[in-house]
């Protein structure tokens, strides 16, 4: 693996425009259960399937059974950022990575200090109310008990894209803007399985294209690097 992170030293020190596009394998390191895998949401036994209970049309149906699970499984707001997030922030910093475009809802990436977060998904930490739009962070969620309500009268619901529901066109042009302008491309923690957030990376042209995954996806036959292992491991040996 030591001759793969020399080529990707390589590569970030030639690049201007990095982008970085994560997914649940960067929070996972970070102790945040993800769907997908052995021990992910979709493999354990609810009343409810979790890709049912995270819908739109089960929010609004039976909203108290969606926050139970949805405060039990999604809150993790004690989570931490693990070197992934940490170096990111720093490769910001540095005026090398332009933006972070994540599937994640954790915010833990500008917890770790990124400013330029694009969230495809939206955040835990952003909810509003469904009749008079105003905002509430997240403790207002998590501290209540039942459907959190305004003072309004109207429904609490997290700025979160679930099933069935369309990803923001803002964000998506802004994502898209950017991965056309990098000259280096990373996608990290991620099997590349989400769309529409998978497609975004077809508009990256540069011939700088990194895949950092425990394991395979389908585009690792076009990468141009690809590393086979844990992205904070990957990244921490990544010496600015």
């Amino acid at each position: 693996m030591q001759s793969e992170i020399d080529v990707l030293k390589q590569f970030i020190g030639e690049s201007s425009y990095i982008i970085f596009f994560g997914g649940a394998g960067v929070s996972t390191e970070s102790g945040i259960p993800d769907f997908r895998s052995v021990d992910g949401l979709y493999n354990q036994k609810y009343k409810y399937p979790p890709e049912t209970i995270l819908s739109h049309n089960f929010f609004m149906s039976n909203t108290a059974d969606f926050y139970e699970f949805y405060r039990a499984k999604m809150l993790c707001t004690d989570a931490q950022p693990n070197p992934a997030h940490i170096k990111l922030a720093e490769l910001e910093k540095r005026g090398k990575l332009k933006a972070v475009i994540t599937q994640n809802i954790d915010g833990l990436h500008q917890k770790a200090g990124s400013e330029a977060v694009l969230e495809l998904h939206g955040s835990i930490h952003r909810n509003f109310c469904m009749a008079c739009k105003a905002s509430f962070d997240v403790d207002a969620v998590k501290g209540h008990t039942g459907v959190p309500c305004c003072n309004c009268g109207g429904v609490v619901k997290p700025d979160v894209v679930l099933f069935g529901e369309q990803l923001n066109d803002g964000v998506i042009s802004e994502a898209i803007s950017h991965i056309r302008k990098a000259d280096m491309l990373i996608i990290g923690g991620t099997s590349l399985g989400v769309y529409p957030a998978a497609g975004l990376i077809n508009y990256y042209k540069g011939n700088k294209l990194v895949l950092i995954n425990k394991s395979q996806t389908p585009v690792d036959g076009s990468a141009d690097l690809v590393i086979n292992g844990s992205i904070g491991k990957v990244l921490n040996e990544v010496v600015l």
